[in-house]
């Protein structure tokens, strides 16, 4: 009876994946509102799992999933390597999150699959007979690497620490074999002289155990597990452990790998899809071969490559670095040294933390990398100011407590990035990918991009992906977390207000051309502190303000930059016929960010770009929806959901972007916006909005909407 509303066939599969009643509600409604009235025609799937997406997204957003994701996929018919993207725009960030995290373990492990049966093959002494399917050796060292994973790491989709234990699955049954069932290099690992693996008896009778035979044959399970002093039912152990691991977790089942599932079977084009890199062919020709680079080689390159560059540094000051110490007017070299430890210890502790309470040691590992890493470019920044003949400011920029965190939180990306690699860039941030360092250290984003274009001119080693990298981090921190309530950036723009106009727009014609200025680390850090040479023993003179922060300066010439290249970016793809509009939208846009800085407090650039486009088009009249903003704002690279799911609207309060720009952007900007229109569209446009806000003011009717 409650839900005669609905179709059969959907109740029916409601029951099957054993939805409650709010979790077939809620699908419907998503169902009715978002699904029904599509073209069928674009449309690859059939309505049981349109349905099927639909109750999906309704039981993560409840909470409510009984049955794993590869229970649900079964039973509605989808393949998880095709995207259950249903198009939805009322998916909430937390279920993008979530299905962005499942496709990216998903990628995880069937790299790390392909790589184990490709190893696998290599190790085997008969090939033909090391096929997965027939060889029960596989069965159970995946089994233990999936336990393994499951039980040891929280961060399942890190392909490097993943990758890793798989290694150490792989070496710990390798010792275990006997030399005839492996070939070279792996037979070399296994001395015929090696004594068996203790068992209880042997342990009792130590001294007695004799050598195993070369020629012993072991091609069954159950001799396997003999000699890793198991038992066959220690495999149906591990099945078990696994399968509970998955129950918990409601994803995929790894394990179908091992019977070639058509669910989790890549698609050829899927599988080409990897990075070609050119490699010499053994004729000594030199003819390039292009040659299949994996994520794990890919990876495992870009590690030993950081390694190499960082062989002759050591993660202590160099004597280079001694000697500026020493040259400082207030030695630092005690102060450096207790926040690196410090540091160090919160790291390590951070690191455990979110891969796993097992991996301290892999956590000190990466911080000594980034600790050589920090007085490599600190020597080299330290070098280029004594040459530039400013040593005057070495000394304050050693003494600087935000510089050093900063410096040593950037090398610390790098590190961080480079274990990641290209693996996580398309996909949801994996817990340790920036802003992660930030949070670790509590170091503001705004200190944290004062360093980033020194550091890159400081480490000519610097890889040019490393480089790309580096620069997104600042513009993320320019677009939204430089911008978070309590960021220094506020202070630094009252200041600047108190003192006189904010940082004035350059031409349009200017900001299509790269910024070229010669600010260093000790220009941003020092900065409004620092004065003018001729003053600095002396106070300034009656009528004189201070200089203008350095850092806040730049921050505002690269976000106007910034700003008008993401606005030119969607105005091409929206209103290429009404070019008139753009000088006016870019008016708009600037004079907020230079005269209502607030409106960017706890908000990102992109929220105020697309609501000032909206808001020109509005007054001149000109048909441009928002929801057709967003659908085409969301098809641009580096774009998150989240930007036009979940807006602030006031403290505690978050909405979609048209309650932001009905409710607080309107409202703000309302004078300055209204000037570009005519007094009958004013009219109207008034009366509008004074009717949307009591809609949206009204409990009972913003209860519905929302």
């Amino acid at each position: 009876t409650r839900h005669k509303d609905k179709e059969p066939e959907f109740v029916s599969l409601s029951e099957e994946l054993q939805a409650t009643n709010p979790i077939c509600d809620h699908a419907w409604r998503i169902w009715e509102r978002e699904i029904r009235s599509m073209d069928k025609a674009n449309m690859p799937y059939s309505n049981r799992q349109q349905w099927g997406a639909c109750l999906f997204i309704a039981g993560m957003e409840l909470d409510g999933l009984s049955l794993t994701f590869t229970q649900f996929l079964k039973l509605v018919g989808l393949s998880l390597v095709r995207k259950m993207d249903v198009n939805v725009d009322t998916i909430s960030p937390k279920v993008n999150t979530a299905l962005k995290r499942l496709e990216n373990k998903y990628d995880v492990t069937l790299a790390l699959y392909q790589r184990f049966v490709k190893t696998c093959e290599k190790m085997s002494a008969e090939p033909d007979k090391a096929k997965v399917s027939s060889w029960p050796h596989c069965h159970f060292l995946f089994l233990c690497h999936l336990s393994c994973t499951g039980t040891f790491l929280q961060m399942e989709d890190d392909l490097v620490i993943a990758f890793q234990l798989l290694l150490c699955v792989l070496e710990f049954f390798a010792k275990r074999f006997t030399p005839s069932l492996l070939q070279s290099p792996y037979k070399s690992a296994v001395s015929s002289s090696t004594l068996s693996p203790p068992t209880r008896t042997s342990r009792r009778n130590q001294g007695k155990a004799k050598t195993r035979p070369p020629e012993m044959d072991v091609q069954l399970l159950e001799t396997l597990c003999k000699e890793s002093d198991c038992s066959v039912d220690e495999l149906e152990t591990l099945s078990k452990q696994y399968e509970e691991l998955y129950h918990k977790n409601k994803d995929f089942d790894a394990r179908l790998f091992l019977v070639d599932d058509e669910m989790l079977s890549p698609n050829k084009t899927e599988v080409s899809k990897v990075e070609m890199t050119p490699r010499k062919n053994l004729s000594g020709d030199d003819v390039a071969i292009p040659v299949p680079q994996t994520p794990i080689r890919a990876a495992m390159n870009s590690i030993q490559q950081l390694r190499v560059d960082l062989t002759s540094v050591s993660d202590q000051p160099s004597s280079n670095l001694v000697v500026y110490y020493k040259n400082c007017t207030v030695d630092p070299s005690e102060e450096i040294r207790k926040r690196v430890e410090e540091l160090g210890q919160v790291f390590i502790k951070r690191f455990a933390q979110a891969v796993g309470q097992h991996c301290e040691g892999l956590g000190r590992k990466r911080f000594n990398l980034g600790a050589q890493l920090y007085y490599k470019v600190m020597e080299s920044m330290n070098y280029t100011l004594t040459i530039n003949h400013v040593t005057s400011f070495f000394s304050k920029l050693l003494n600087n407590a935000a510089f050093h965190t900063s410096l040593l939180a950037c090398a610390l990306e790098v590190v961080m990035a480079t274990y990641v690699g290209k693996w996580a860039s398309d996909s949801v941030e994996t817990d340790l990918c920036f802003p992660w360092i930030l949070d670790v250290f509590q170091l503001p984003a705004f200190d944290f991009y004062k360093v980033i274009e020194s550091f890159i001119k400081a480490e000519p080693t610097l890889k040019h992906d490393m480089m790309k990298h580096l620069e997104q981090c600042e513009h993320v921190i320019m677009e939204s977390l430089a911008w978070k309530a309590d960021s220094p950036l506020f202070d630094l723009l009252k200041q600047s207000r108190e003192e006189g106009p904010g940082e004035q727009a350059e031409p349009p014609a200017t900001l299509n051309q790269p910024l070229h200025h010669n600010h260093t680390a000790a220009d941003l850090y020092l900065s409004p502190v620092r004065q003018p040479p001729a003053t600095e023993s002396e106070p300034l003179a009656p009528g004189t303000k201070a200089l203008r922060s350095n850092s806040l300066s730049l921050f505002y010439k690269k976000l106007y930059r910034m700003a008008y290249l993401r606005l030119k970016t969607l105005f091409s793809h929206l209103l290429t016929s009404h070019p008139e509009l753009e000088p006016i939208i870019w008016t708009l846009l600037q004079h907020t960010l230079q005269n209502e800085y607030e409106l960017m407090r706890d908000r990102h650039l992109d929220q105020l770009i697309m609501s000032a486009m909206y808001a020109i088009c509005k007054v001149k009249n000109v048909d441009l929806r928002f929801k057709t903003i967003v659908t085409t704002y969301k098809e641009m690279p580096n774009t998150n959901q989240e930007t036009f799911k979940r807006v602030l609207i006031r403290e505690g309060q978050y909405d979609s972007i048209i309650v932001f720009y009905n409710l607080v952007f309107m409202q703000k900007l309302k004078t300055n916006i209204l000037q570009y229109s005519s007094p009958r569209v004013r009219r109207s446009l008034l009366l509008a909005l004074n009717q949307t806000l009591l809609v949206l003011y009204c409990p009972l009717v913003a209860s519905s909407h929302v």
